[in-house]
């Protein structure tokens, strides 16, 4: 018999559904037996997140600094004003209603700019003003922190001059709080990752221009499972690693006396993915001089 030719099973989440209940004994009825599996599904994502096993959501961010300004968020936020012209890159606005904070990074058009990530809440409509400039022009709508609250952590840094990458070291909480003088300015040399709600990348040393690029890869979060006819993000070597952790999860609250043999097949099911999800990099060995030419 032929083969089908086809290469485009993708599983939407009703089918994950389905097939969770089916290991789990059980029949799917009920719309409230969609409601708690989506979420047992999501929480099986944070799990994930967790255990660092999503590496096909790495995410590549490019982020150019501005002079004097040391933290930045893990992503983008980009509030829209009625006009970015006369404000200044490096200054912070002030809402005058609100009297939340935040100081701009870039402006990448007449009507946007890109902040660090405000102190509260802006009001809609409201004016802000140039703590330099002293310009003033209205926001639109407080930024949304959606972007910067998606990434999980931040994997590698190098700071691009001239067309030129230099990588940058990872430092921990301690080492950052132990510089001395945060403020000396240069070309950064190390980060530190501030993983808050919504997380900050924190650079060292202080950018020096407005020109140099911040380059970073990020892990993110896999998107919601929001609704049964949604496909989830996830790769097809995934597929089986998917369906056994939620039919575990869908155990722990419908099926406890096949709780133990699910959570068996799902760890398999997992380390089996994990191990498969990984950097693959060419191995050199080179011999010792000493060894070939048989000297001590």
């Amino acid at each position: 018999m032929a083969v089908s030719g086809s290469k485009d099973f993708e599983p939407n989440v009703a089918d994950y559904v389905e097939e969770a209940f089916e290991r789990c004994g059980l029949e799917f009825r009920t719309g409230y037996d969609a409601v708690t599996t989506r979420r047992s599904m999501n929480f099986l994502f944070a799990d994930w997140a967790n255990r660092g096993l999503n590496r096909w959501t790495i995410n590549q961010v490019s982020q150019t600094v501005a002079s004097g300004i040391s933290s930045y968020p893990a992503g983008t936020i980009t509030a829209t004003v009625g006009s970015s012209s006369s404000l200044t890159v490096g200054e912070t606005i002030t809402g005058g209603t609100s009297a939340v904070t935040a100081a701009i990074i870039t402006k990448p058009s007449a009507t946007t700019i890109t902040v660090t990530v405000p102190s509260g809440t802006f009001t809609s409509g409201e004016t802000i003003t140039g703590g330099t400039s002293e310009a003033s022009t209205t926001i639109s709508a407080s930024p949304s922190l959606e972007d910067v609250q998606s990434t999980i952590d931040v994997l590698s840094a190098v700071v691009r001059r001239s067309d030129s990458d230099v990588s940058i070291s990872r430092i921990s909480r301690d080492d950052y709080l132990s510089i001395p003088t945060k403020s000396s300015t240069g070309r950064p040399i190390q980060f530190y990752v501030d993983r808050q709600i919504t997380p900050i990348v924190k650079v060292w040393l202080t950018p020096e221009n407005n020109t140099d690029i911040i380059i970073y890869d990020r892990l993110i979060r896999i998107d919601d499972a929001d609704s049964s006819v949604n496909t989830v993000e996830v790769p097809f070597r995934f597929y089986p690693c998917l369906a056994a952790g939620l039919a575990y999860y869908i155990s722990m609250k419908r099926a406890p006396n096949r709780m133990e043999l699910l959570k068996a097949v799902y760890e398999e099911e997992f380390l089996r993915a994990a191990e498969e999800d990984r950097d693959r990099a060419s191995f050199s060995v080179v011999p010792s001089y000493n060894y070939l030419s048989g000297t001590a």
